[in-house]
């Protein structure tokens, strides 16, 4: 079995700010197993495969960007807009301020 102390394991639990009262040797159980899972994978011989780049070999199906094509609709949105200040459209007020609140 791999060796994880309670120490470890209480450093661990810090980093990731979790409390593990009373779950200290369940945790270390489970932690040393999966442990012991990773150590049975390195003993694989592992040479003769090749490396990923990937998950997979999909591709995007998507269709192709053209040029101007989102800005000639933006324009049509643009010119929809009644006001604009300083490169910026205008729109109507989300949140009102109370009559209190205003500075009129």
């Amino acid at each position: 079995m791999a060796e994880l102390t309670k120490k470890e394991l209480e450093y661990l639990s810090g980093l990731a700010r979790l409390s593990i009262e009373k779950k200290e040797e369940k945790l270390l159980d489970d932690l040393r197993s999966l442990l012991d899972y990773f150590k049975n994978l390195e003993e694989l011989d592992t040479s003769e495969v090749e490396p990923m780049t990937g998950g997979t070999e999909l591709f995007n199906v998507l269709r192709k960007d053209e040029k101007g094509e989102v800005l000639s609709e933006a324009a049509k949105l643009v010119g929809r807009f009644k006001e604009a200040e300083r490169g910026y459209l205008k729109v109507p007020a989300v949140f009102k301020k109370k009559k209190s609140e205003r500075n009129d």
